[in-house]
């Protein structure tokens, strides 16, 4: 019996178990106290949560709903969007966003190294292998990208949030977003739903060790939440070692029961070594080494940031209203093939207005906002000398960039239980750039971009417990400024990606059976592929003619055996699955060959057992059945893998404490994680992230 054979097995295991299992209601040890709004007679129920289960939710605020108000206000969206509470990322070790969002389909998440990590969404960035693009990310709707859209992974902390909010594709509209892969929202506790003390302490392979604890309290109007996390690791790989200081916190003050402001702090220090992309002979035989050339010229990325933003939110009887503004400042420090040194200065806000009311006895909620994002980057690039020594000036320029997006987006209830939504969004971006250094030629350029992203979609409640939906959207992506470099005609005229993307799908709950489901094609003109030409310089930007993205996200949770010891007990089966079908459309360079850089298919299982008196412990899969290409010609391909995976632990509802051990792919497969993509690749090639071996991590918490 084969490695594949046998650990895809649990796949099929937990499918066969769930196929003969009587139904009975969801996991009672982690379900949600709040109720979901609803629509019955045209005015607003109360109805049980549906689709996704978490720990109970204190009081919320006007200012940040808690999970459950979150969950509702998410399901109204007529598209695959997700709320993930932190019970599902808290109860291991948390390190990298594939800790997060590892289980949402739709969504590629893989550790490079450290602390950094590679998402994308329904194919976003898809070719992208250093920084992220195609998704807006958010730390309590505090943007994260920088005001050219390009992000990093490391300042994101996920010990530090109450949950995460997922839109994909063009379902957020509220932050700004109408790109391919959507946005992702990072949601901080505040003092209604924070323990007065909640701490831990997480330690595992390759020097792992981190430490985070947090308090938060309510005096009168006013609440806080404050919390502080530091870790170290030396890295599977060579030179991958890093160590990172993340500070969150917020300030809330309630003026009445229906106004209310609230003031956040976020601050990071960063310090991640980069072992480089290698080989694919050498990833699978000699996986902990690194690039020769980025230990000698000592490879970092280096961040010290600042954010500071204050939201308000107004109610006046149907109608909301929230405002906000801020400011971010981040300090680069990034020897790499040269030694880059800029200072990002970002700052923007936002309005947004909610009325929900009845419209000759048929309820219409109408949504509009306004978002502003600006900032400008203060880049200067050295020489880099052996050791990380800054050499001569080799450029120096100043990048802004400036981005208002206006959206409306109207609900009009047909029946109680079936929406018919509308809606737009109009961006409008310009990116200018300032070259101080003219000796090699002056690079400086502008461009400006006006892009509209209508919306169509249906949402019917088949019952108070299952949903419906479909939807057409455009989207719209903005060329990053190391894509419009403005150093020839060529970067110059990367023009923005656009995408028509058909979507239906479901999600509720059936007795103990919670699902959701969605099928999609988007399909894309002038997509942005950042092809990888040397190991040793940035990747080149190019737009490629038509391509097609379609695929289908798929998740199922429910017990399939009660009582195996003890009354109460219970056997849960959990499955993430996700398709991608990628192709360019008739190229006329690749044809219709396959998209390189996601596997096909991409299938997390788990059978856990959970005593009612809160021992739990199981094993779980990552299955990648089918390998994928590296290079847009198909001419070099990526391994298929499988993972096993074991885990045990102590959570009990009415404890203080809890505590876990972990142990990731055990049979220390040797595998490739991700890659860079090049147009034409051979076998000498360096391209690939090897995924990291045999690891086992513990943890204990305690919260009062």
């Amino acid at each position: 019996m084969t490695n594949q054979f046998r650990l895809s097995a649990l796949t099929v295991a937990c499918l066969y178990a769930a196929a003969f299992t009587p139904l009975v209601y969801a996991d009672d040890s982690a379900t949600i106290s709040d109720t979901t709004p609803t629509t019955k007679n045209n005015s607003i129920q109360t109805l049980p949560s549906i689709v996704i289960t978490a720990t109970p939710s204190i009081t919320s605020t006007l200012t940040v709903p808690n999970t459950a108000q979150a969950i509702a206000n998410i399901q109204r969206i007529p598209g695959a969007v997700e709320v993930v509470p932190d019970i599902v990322f808290k109860a291991g070790p948390a390190q990298t966003i594939k800790d997060v969002l590892g289980w949402v389909p739709g969504v590629f998440a893989q550790s490079r190294f450290g602390d950094d990590a590679r998402v994308s969404i329904r194919g976003s960035g898809l070719s992208r292998n250093y920084g992220n693009r195609g998704i807006n990310m958010s730390m309590d709707g505090i943007p994260i990208n920088t005001s050219d859209g390009l992000v990093d992974l490391f300042e994101i902390d996920p010990t530090a949030y109450r949950y995460v909010e997922v839109f994909k594709g063009a379902n957020a509209m509220r932050y700004g977003a109408n790109s391919l892969g959507g946005a992702i929202n990072y949601v901080t506790p505040t003092g209604h739903n924070a323990s007065r003390f909640d701490g831990r302490v997480d330690a595992g392979s390759f020097g792992y060790i981190k430490a985070q604890a947090s308090t938060g309290a309510v005096n009168g109007p006013y609440d806080y939440f404050i919390t502080g996390s530091g870790q170290q690791f030396d890295g599977y790989r060579e030179h991958s070692d890093g160590d990172q200081q993340r500070l969150s916190g917020n300030v809330g003050y309630q003026f009445s029961p229906d106004a209310e402001t609230r003031f956040y702090l976020n601050a990071n220090r960063i310090r991640q070594h980069l072992p480089g992309e290698v080989t694919k002979d050498a990833a699978l035989n000699n996986p902990e080494s690194a690039d020769p050339y980025f230990v000698l010229v000592d490879q970092q990325r280096n961040i010290d940031s600042v954010r500071l933003a204050n939201k308000t939110t107004m109610r006046f009887g149907p109608t909301t209203v929230d405002f906000g503004v801020f400011g971010v400042r981040r300090h680069v420090m990034h020897p790499i093939y040269q030694w880059l040194d800029y200072t990002v200065l970002d700052r923007g806000g936002f309005v947004r207005a909610v009325d929900d009311r009845l419209i000759k006895g048929f309820r219409n909620e109408l949504v509009t906002g306004l978002n502003l994002h600006n900032g400008t980057i203060d880049n200067k690039q050295y020489e880099n000398l052996p050791g990380a020594v800054k050499g001569e000036l080799a450029a120096s320029n100043v990048d802004k960039s400036e981005n208002a997006s206006a959206y409306i987006e109207n609900s009009f209830y047909l029946q109680p239980d079936l929406a018919l939504i509308a809606g737009t969004q109009f961006l409008h971006a310009e990116r200018k750039r300032t070259d101080r250094f003219l000796s090699n030629g002056n690079q400086s350029g502008s461009r400006d971009f006006d892009l509209w992203s209508p919306k169509v979609g249906v949402l019917w409640d088949i019952n108070p417990d299952w949903q419906v939906f479909g939807n057409i959207s455009r989207s719209a992506e903005i060329p990053t400024f190391d894509a419009n470099s403005f150093t020839s005609p060529a970067s110059t005229n990367v023009d923005a990606q656009t995408a028509t993307t058909y979507e239906m799908g479901t999600r509720g709950k059936l007795a103990n059976l919670s699902w959701e489901a969605s099928i999609y094609q988007a399909q894309l003109k002038k997509e942005l592929q950042c092809i990888t030409t040397s190991p040793y310089s940035l990747c080149s930007v190019v737009n490629a003619d038509r391509t097609v993205h379609q695929g289908i996200e798929a998740a199922l949770n429910m017990p399939v055996l009660d009582s195996l010891m003890k009354q109460g007990d219970r056997l849960w089966c959990n499955l993430a699955y996700t398709y991608n079908d990628f192709f360019f459309d008739g190229d006329s360079t690749y044809g219709d060959n396959e998209l390189p850089g996601v596997p096909p298919h991409f299938i997390r299982a788990e059978l856990l057992y959970k005593h009612p008196g809160g021992f739990y412990a199981g094993p779980n899969t990552e299955w990648v059945p089918k390998g994928y290409f590296a290079d847009n010609a198909n001419q070099v391909m990526v391994d298929h893998y499988t993972l096993l995976n074991l885990k045990a632990g102590y959570e009990a509802a009415n404890a203080n404490w809890s505590a876990y051990v972990e142990g990731r792919n055990l049979s220390d497969k040797r595998y490739i994680a991700n890659v860079a993509i090049a147009g034409t690749a051979d076998a000498t090639a360096a391209l690939f992230n090897p995924g990291a071996g045999r690891a086992v991590y513990s943890g204990v918490r305690f919260k009062w």
